[in-house]
């Protein structure tokens, strides 16, 4: 559903990523890692169609991403950040509804029965359908991430980018997420998921794409990927890979040698 053929990615004329060969199918889930400022936002914002490669070509569903006219992107792709936008005079279940704008005319805008069922299992699926009625304004910076994965899941497409989803989560709600998006994934919803935390890309995906040295380093399963060398050369820092009792792989930090 998505391919990358040698993408290259600046950001103000500095050069991020370059020579990025990747192809992401339907039903998979995705972790992409990597150090801070290595270009994992502006990756899934290119995939979105928000911010246009410097080289290369993005395809969507096997159309080129600049041929997409942005409503039948956003018919396909839903991209979930919780920075640039605030919505302070809207209720919860509004700020959801706009995931629903691209099956409206800009015109016609009075929710029908698709609109609210949508709204309410995006509501229900991250666990805020009492809360509808709340004020955007008066919630919780975790809270707020929840809403914006709602608003994601409200749009309905068959592929779902999120950046950093568990952020501003506790790790109890952090992981009712990550199954959650799991299980989009196993009925055939594609999910590319920006995370810092190893540990969850590990648990939860079902291939990691590591950024690091300005490429994809990596794009393969967890098992394969996910080394002390390889960690270590990624991040600076001494990792252990063990696997709980449960079979689930982890990776621990041990600390710097320096």
């Amino acid at each position: 559903m998505i391919e990358l053929r040698d993408v290259a990615l600046q950001i103000g004329g500095h050069p991020l990523l370059t020579g990025i060969n990747a192809r992401i199918g339907t039903g998979e889930f995705v972790a992409v890692l990597g150090p801070n400022g290595v270009g994992k936002t502006t990756l899934l914002r290119s995939i979105a169609g928000l911010h246009k490669p410097s080289a290369g070509t993005i395809f969507i569903d096997g159309i080129a991403n600049a041929d997409l006219r942005p409503l039948e992107r956003a018919g396909r792709v839903a991209f979930v950040t919780g920075d640039e936008a605030v919505f302070e005079a809207l209720s919860v279940a509004e700020v959801v509804a706009t995931g629903r704008i691209p099956y409206h005319r800009w015109w016609q805008w009075r929710a029908g029965a698709d609109d609210e069922r949508a709204i309410a299992a995006a509501l229900a699926s991250v666990r805020l359908d009492a809360f509808a009625r709340r004020l955007f304004s008066t919630l919780s910076a975790g809270e707020r991430q929840r809403v914006w994965i709602a608003l994601g899941l409200a749009q309905e497409t068959p592929i779902l980018l999120l950046d950093e989803p568990t952020s501003h989560l506790d790790v109890r709600v952090a992981h009712e997420i990550l199954e959650l998006l799991h299980g989009l994934a196993r009925a055939g919803k594609t999910i590319v998921c920006a995370l810092h935390d190893v540990n969850e890309a590990a648990a939860y995906a079902d291939r990691i794409a590591m950024l690091g040295e300005g490429r994809l380093l990596e794009f393969a399963r967890p098992d394969d990927l996910l080394t002390g060398p390889a960690l270590e050369r990624v991040y600076g820092i001494r990792m252990e890979r063990v696997r709980t009792a449960s079979g689930r792989l982890r990776a621990f930090v041990l600390g710097s040698d320096r």
